[in-house]
């Protein structure tokens, strides 16, 4: 059985809007972004290739990775385009005052 616990990784001011930052949660990386004023997260490691995506680029709700140019919607996780077939983790995400939580599943 597993529950979702929410950590504070970040301030609202921390990400633009259409940028993404990765954030750590003990070892596990991820991308943070904001999507016209709404933020998302997603595992922060590219399922095709060990790259960051806090280094890709957002173009409107789509991150693609910086070394093979594969892309994922930033809502859902999905893999949308070759070389990358296995979509991302997403993670559960709010907002309370100014502050960014994201949810990971903690074991209990």
């Amino acid at each position: 059985m597993s529950k979702v616990e929410f950590h504070p990784v970040a301030k609202i001011g921390d990400v633009s809007e259409e940028d993404v930052i990765g954030v750590f949660i003990g070892e596990e990386e991820i991308a943070l972004y904001n999507v016209e004023g709404e933020f998302f997260a997603t595992h922060g490691i590219c399922t095709h290739e060990n790259v960051g995506l806090a280094d890709g680029f957002v173009d409107g709700d789509l991150i693609e990775c910086p070394l093979h140019s594969a892309c994922f919607e930033i809502k859902t996780g999905k893999a949308v385009n070759p070389p990358a077939e296995v979509d991302l983790q997403t993670y559960p995400v709010k907002v309370e005052g100014d502050t960014i939580y994201v949810g990971v599943e903690q074991s209990v």
